[in-house]
This record gives C-alpha cells, sequence and structure tokens, in this order.
C-alpha cells in the first residue's frame, strides 16, 4: 500500500486568501490587535501562531481554537472566491480507483480547517483524514508529520511500501526528503518552477492537468 500525502493550499486548492483572513482575525479575536506579518507558505499553523505570538505564546492554544472558527465563518466565501486547481478532482479519483493506494492530507493546517478547505471544493470523498497528519499535531516540524502519517496508516492499512508527499514549497521536498519519502514537486502554489527543480524533488510538475502523468509521477 503506497500513502500519498497531499499538501493542501497551492497543492490542491486556492483558497482565495481565507486562510490568512482567518488567521488575522483568529489573533485579533484574541489579542486585542492586528498581528506582525509573517511567512505563512509551507508552515504550519502552530509555527504561524508562535510567530505572531512572540513572547505571549501563552494565547496559542485560543488563537487556534479561533482560527477555526474564523474560517468557519468563512466557508462559503472560499467556496465562491477560491477553486481547485486544474486536473486535481481527476487525479485523485484516480489514484483512489487503486488498491495500492491510499491519499490522506499532509498540511499545516489544523485538521478542521484541513477538512473544511477540501471539501469546499468537493475533495473529501477520495481522502481518508484518519490517516493524514496536521498543524494541529504536536510536532513543529513537517517532517515529522511524514511519521505522523505513516504510523496512522500502518495502524488502520498494515504494513505501507512507501510513502509520497505532493506539495508546491521547498518545504515540502525537505519534509518528504527529512522523513525518508518521495517528494513530488507542483508548481501550482508558493514556490517557481526553477527553485522547485533545484530542490531536487523525485518528479516535477508545472501542473496536475494531464492525469496520467500526474498519476505515473506520484506512483514512481
Amino acid at each position: 500500500m503506497l500513502l500519498v500525502l497531499w499538501d493542501v493550499d497551492g497543492t490542491l486548492v486556492d483558497s482565495a486568501g481565507h486562510g490568512r483572513y482567518a488567521f488575522e482575525e483568529a489573533y485579533r479575536a484574541v489579542v486585542g490587535r492586528s498581528p506582525q506579518r509573517v511567512e505563512y507558505a509551507g508552515r504550519t499553523d502552530h509555527q504561524i501562531a508562535l510567530s505572531m505570538l512572540g513572547d505571549e505564546r501563552d494565547h496559542l492554544p485560543r488563537v487556534l481554537e479561533q482560527l477555526a472558527t474564523a474560517l468557519d465563518g468563512r466557508r462559503e466565501a472560499m467556496r465562491d472566491e477560491g477553486r481547485a486547481y486544474p486536473g486535481v478532482p481527476e487525479v485523485l479519483e484516480a489514484l483512489h480507483g487503486r488498491d495500492d493506494v491510499v491519499q490522506s492530507l499532509l498540511t499545516g493546517n489544523i485538521e478542521v480547517n484541513a477538512a473544511l478547505k477540501v471539501s469546499a471544493f468537493g475533495l473529501e470523498r477520495w481522502l481518508d483524514f484518519e490517516v493524514g497528519a496536521y498543524g494541529s499535531d504536536p510536532h513543529e516540524a513537517r517532517s515529522d508529520l511524514v511519521a505522523v502519517a505513516r504510523e496512522r496508516a500502518a495502524a488502520k492499512y498494515g504494513e505501507t511500501t512507501g510513502a509520497v508527499l505532493v506539495g508546491d514549497t521547498l518545504l515540502d521536498v525537505l519534509a518528504a526528503h527529512e522523513a525518508g519519502a518521495r517528494a513530488v514537486a507542483v508548481a501550482t502554489g508558493f514556490a517557481e518552477l526553477d527553485a522547485l527543480r533545484a530542490s531536487k524533488p523525485e518528479a516535477l510538475l508545472a501542473d496536475l492537468s494531464d492525469t496520467v502523468a500526474a498519476v505515473r509521477a506520484i506512483i514512481g
């Protein structure tokens, strides 16, 4: 059984900025002021919240709780303004039809928000959320989340033959390699094609519009 782990933002969906807006709302609701500018791409919600909070990290649990509430309030706007990237539904469906593949998420989003984002665009039917790993798991390093997902998949499905992380940032590629997984980089999100190529993923795609090529790259 091959475990295919999908990043969410920039890989599967474009949430039209509502993830960032929800973070800013959550911070204001808890701390009472606007946050400083921080880097979002490739980082877990846990890391992003800590960067915003600085020395006020005692607020972390409440910020993450408010983050779920804030994004839920933006569900309809995200559905109207965002999108699944070209080819995503077709690739997910094709992989779902294979007996030797299980698909889930490996994302910096907290679990409830990851599920909300993919469900907003009808992608949840092809994913097993139970064996994913999320920004709400107690690990800061993205590479540690790969091990979490592998353990969950092994507990549910038995021994897996390997893991593939599909993502759009250099940090996704790095996390895969640090965890001993294959990396498939997709240039639909937050990193340029040449930068992704320099990070040396096992496969590199401009996008997922060619279903056959995408499945071949992911299966290896």
